[in-house]
């Protein structure tokens, strides 16, 4: 069975770490496992006032992503937490109450960044979000990856020592998203 992974990049820069990092990992991942990046930005502010009448964006964003057999967040460190533009994404997902495209799907988070510490925080609050949200979220090995020239070979690969922890951490995803069903059941997006 083919499983479909939804991965939502937390970065809308041309050149975001995350999107790197979120491209090599898919290429960690085993053949009956496809990656597709959600595009959110082009997703209008949440406002509830929608809720009965969701922008065509909204619908696309909660159609693929209860096609899913599960979700990575790839996320950045912005003031310590979240950027703006992913909270955005998870609130028009989750709307209105009672229809969250999310509920169930296992999730891995994971993020990159040029800090020592890497999207530690970011990853704390969006941690907290999911588990409002009732997506099972991977929970080890953790991944807080510092930016690091040789992190990348000349393809976008992963490489040097990094290699073989984030490819453990995809093999742990795979297992966890097999573990936890694999796809929840569809339902109608609104």
């Amino acid at each position: 069975m083919a499983h479909t992974i939804a991965v939502i990049v937390g970065s809308l820069r041309k050149d975001s770490l995350n999107r790197k990092l979120a491209t090599a990992l898919a290429r960690l991942a085993p053949r009956d496992f496809e990656f597709k990046q959600l595009r959110i930005d082009d997703l209008p502010p949440y406002n509830q006032d929608d809720d009965a009448n969701p922008a065509p964006q909204v619908k696309r964003l909660k159609s693929e992503i209860l096609a899913a057999s599960g979700v990575i967040f790839v996320t950045p460190e912005y003031n310590r937490s979240i950027p703006g533009v992913l909270k955005n994404a998870i609130d028009h997902a989750s709307r209105p109450y009672g229809q969250s495209a999310w509920q169930g799907k296992p999730a891995g988070v994971i993020g990159i960044s040029i800090g020592a510490i890497g999207t530690a925080l970011a990853q704390k609050d969006l941690r907290t979000i999911l588990a409002y949200l009732d997506m099972p979220t991977l929970g080890q090995p953790e991944a807080y990856v510092q930016a690091k020239p040789e992190l990348f070979d000349a393809e976008g690969l992963i490489a040097g020592d990094s290699r073989q922890f984030l490819q453990g951490w995809m093999d742990r995803f795979v297992e966890f998203v097999h573990r936890h069903g694999g796809a929840a059941p569809q339902r109608q997006a609104a």
